[in-house]
């Protein structure tokens, strides 16, 4: 099994990869649901500074859509990310079993585990391994 460019450490990661990551750190903490409700807060007051509903209404809804814009699109590659790295794992530790049921395969190779490697490799989509 080959370690893919998403396992390795951040160091390999590209400058969007580790800028994601941030964001996606910095938004999953309290700090980050206080600042967008102190915005909210400030945004309310300046309706007097407007004087027009539809201006005021266009200010918040132009900057929550472009900051939900955004904040979906580094949360999703992060997700991405993450979502690859716990398959990757999940793969080492089927095959890992897969390798382990083959050790206690009988002396001729085809013993009562032999069925259930062979289904465990494809339930995870390994590659035939010997047993």
């Amino acid at each position: 099994m080959s370690t893919s460019p998403d396992t390795a450490p951040r160091q390999r990661w590209s400058l969007f990869d580790r800028f994601a990551e941030a964001a996606s750190e910095f938004a999953s903490h309290a700090a980050f649901f206080i600042g967008c409700t102190v915005l909210v807060l400030l945004w309310l007051p300046s309706y007097f500074v407007f004087r027009n509903l539809n201006t005021w209404q266009l200010i918040i809804n132009t900057l929550t859509t472009i900051i939900t814009f955004l904040l979906v699109a580094l949360l999703q590659n992060a997700q991405r990310r993450s979502d690859q790295i716990v398959h990757h794992k999940l793969d080492a530790i089927a095959d890992g079993l897969a390798d382990l049921m083959a050790c206690q395969v009988d002396g001729q190779g085809r013993g009562a585990l032999s069925g259930d490697i062979q289904e465990l490799r494809q339930a995870v989509g390994l590659e035939q391994g010997s047993p």
